[in-house]
């Protein structure tokens, strides 16, 4: 039951994400939004609608760890797991713009999370700033939109009825959502306790993995079609929406904010800074993500659950693995990553 309840929250989720994107993306269109800023917004919130959906039930019913968890999840697996995944596909093109604006802010915004949680909570009044930024970004977004040429004939023109279809389509989307996070976090947590693993570790791997899934479907669909900026912006976006958004939501909703435990801060929020950091010099190289960066970004991605399978179940080769991890794997990236960004820097001198 736990596993037929978790799935089938699972596909609630990710059809009620297909319906509100499709419906929101339209009437931004409609409106007159540029293509970039839907990319960044419509389509990254939507696609983060099942993150702020479970994080938010879950808090709401007492599970502080799972929302946690899932957030940080997340944006790990966002990162590693599906711009690996499509850069292998083809090599992706970065977006100058996302270099320089919304990639170190996706860093900044990753690094306040870890130094909010040093005390072990993200209050409702750190929520509060978060989501504070969350809605400051898309005013930006949208004020930059609208200094923006809009290219003639482009806008589609639909009428009343075309519009009244699209808010049935957010409307049944929002419920969808809403259901499918009531099952996948029932589901997932009578999976934890029937595993006797923490919900910190459910919300890591499983419900992170299941909640991501319109990231990784939408980023390699749009990869094999060639727009391959989407792929990058989707989830460069979604990222900055799961810390700013969802993480903020669930601390505004949750009694005395999300509770951090101690093996999130010493080790999986650190990893989530990390990875928002590794992704500076990455993009930089060219603008462009190559297949080997991306092999890359998948081999840390595999370590990394390796690593979190090892230490909920107290294994034996958890401090083999671990001293492989610090003492050879992560010096040898931060070498090729310094190596990529000094090589890009004298480029451009």
């Amino acid at each position: 039951m736990p596993i037929l309840l978790f799935l089938l929250g699972l596909a609630l989720l990710v059809a009620g994400a297909e319906l509100l994107v499709r419906g929101a993306g339209r009437i931004a269109l409609a409106a007159g939004i540029s293509p970039l800023v839907i990319g960044l917004t419509v389509v990254a919130f939507g696609t983060s609608a099942p993150e702020l959906a479970v994080t938010t039930s879950a808090s709401l019913r007492g599970d502080p760890d799972l929302a946690l968890g899932n957030v940080v999840g997340s944006n790990i697996f966002n990162v590693l797991f599906i711009l690996g995944a499509s850069a292998l596909v083809a090599p992706l093109l970065v977006s100058r713009r996302l270099v320089r604006l919304e990639v170190p802010l996706l860093t900044l915004s990753a690094g306040l999370v870890l130094v909010l949680a040093l005390d072990g909570a993200i209050s409702r009044i750190e929520g509060a700033l978060l989501v504070t930024g969350a809605f400051a970004y898309t005013g930006l977004l949208l004020r930059q939109s609208r200094r923006e040429p809009e290219p003639p004939g482009d806008q589609p023109h639909r009428g009343r009825a075309g519009m009244l279809v699209d808010l049935l389509l957010i409307i049944a989307g929002l419920g969808l959502l809403v259901l499918g996070s009531r099952w996948l976090v029932d589901g997932a947590r009578n999976f934890a306790l029937a595993l006797g693993i923490s919900e910190l570790v459910v919300g890591l791997t499983i419900v992170a993995i299941g909640t991501s899934l319109p990231e990784l479907a939408t980023s390699v669909i749009a990869t094999v079609r060639g727009q391959r900026d989407i792929a990058v912006g989707n989830i460069v976006g979604s990222n900055l929406f799961n810390v700013l958004l969802v993480l903020g939501t669930a601390s505004l909703v949750a009694p005395g904010g999300v509770p951090a435990p101690a093996a999130a801060i010493r080790f999986d929020i650190p990893v989530m800074v990390g990875v928002s950091v590794a992704c500076l010099p990455v993009f930089f190289s060219g603008l462009r993500i190559a297949r080997w960066e991306g092999a890359l970004f998948l081999g840390f991605y595999l370590a990394y659950t390796a690593y979190t399978i090892l230490a909920a179940t107290h294994h034996d080769a958890l401090e083999t693995f671990r001293g492989a991890m610090l003492f050879f794997v992560l010096p040898l990236t931060a070498v090729t990553l310094g190596v990529i960004a000094l090589k890009e820097r004298a480029g451009q001198g």
